[in-house]
């Protein structure tokens, strides 16, 4: 059986623009939601990335969780047929504050998996406030209870399995220990990768430039406004994406379908999944 991928609506979240996309429409407030993503049609049902914990705990980083029933993660999962006691394991592409803040609802016969530096970036201070207390603590039991947590050393070993079809690889942009998680699908691989890109449109279609307004370089997209990589770093990144994937799955916006290292098409709630036509406006809504 081939592999799918849903995508789960886990709430939307207000910031700043500029945060989103280097430089971009600073002061002003853009609304993004907050995906996650199902993995069926293997041994068993993988989930990528939690959500954030509460829509309040997103005040933390000076911005607004918003969240109807209908977008919490119970919710999303039983749309699928699905129970918090199904999923067999939890691939985070990275541990911010709106990617891993429900581990704790889930068993510890759940495996959770993420890059071995991720959780080092989790107890290493310097970005404490992206890292909630809650959410890493509950790690910590994790890594002291058998069987319960699995760490990635991605950046030294390259491509690591988790069932047939579906490999975590170094992300090398955003935070220090972001990993991808590509699936053999059907039509191609889908790489899932997390916040190594917000904007689709700003970014990869029509890159922002914010001097010249667009990009002067050829095939050159522009950083995000959040990493702790360098933006080299991050600039190849999503290159990598772009000519590895025939699909890419970023956290806050859209999955986009690539074909010779371009964005031609758009995707809803399954990947592989209906193309749509390319938005030629920006894919968040100011407020």
């Amino acid at each position: 059986m081939a592999l799918e991928i849903k995508v789960l609506d886990l709430g939307d979240i207000e910031l700043e623009s500029s945060f989103l996309v280097h430089a971009r429409d600073c002061g002003k407030t853009a609304r993004v939601p907050t995906f996650g993503y199902l993995i069926l049609g293997g041994e068993a049902p993988i989930l990528v990335d939690t959500g954030y914990r509460s829509p309040e705990v997103m005040a933390n980083m000076g911005m607004r969780g918003i969240q109807t029933r209908e977008q919490q993660l119970e919710h999303q999962l039983a749309l699928h047929g699905l129970k918090l006691g199904d999923i067999k394991y939890i691939l985070h592409t990275h541990m911010h504050i709106d990617h891993g803040g429900l581990d704790d609802k889930f068993s510890m016969s759940t495996v959770v998996g993420l890059n071995r530096r991720e959780l080092e970036s989790g107890v290493n201070g310097l970005m404490g406030g992206q890292y909630p207390a809650a959410d890493i603590k509950h790690l910590i039991d994790r890594l002291h209870t058998k069987q319960a947590l699995r760490l990635f050393d991605t950046d030294i070993s390259g491509g690591e399995e988790v069932i047939p079809g579906v490999v975590c690889v170094w992300a090398g942009a955003h935070t220090m220990g972001s990993m991808n998680i590509i699936v053999d699908t059907a039509q191609g691989p889908a790489i899932m990768c997390g916040d190594v890109v917000y904007d689709v449109q700003d970014q990869l279609v029509a890159p922002l430039h914010v001097e010249t307004g667009y990009m002067n370089l050829v095939a050159e997209p522009t950083v995000t406004g959040n990493h702790s990589e360098s933006s080299r770093n991050e600039i190849g990144a999503m290159k990598k994406l772009l000519n590895n994937g025939t699909f890419i799955c970023p956290s806050h916006d859209r999955p986009a379908v690539v074909k010779n290292a371009k964005v031609v098409g758009r995707l809803h709630d399954t990947v592989p999944g209906p193309v749509t036509q390319i938005n030629t406006k920006r894919n968040w809504f100011r407020v």
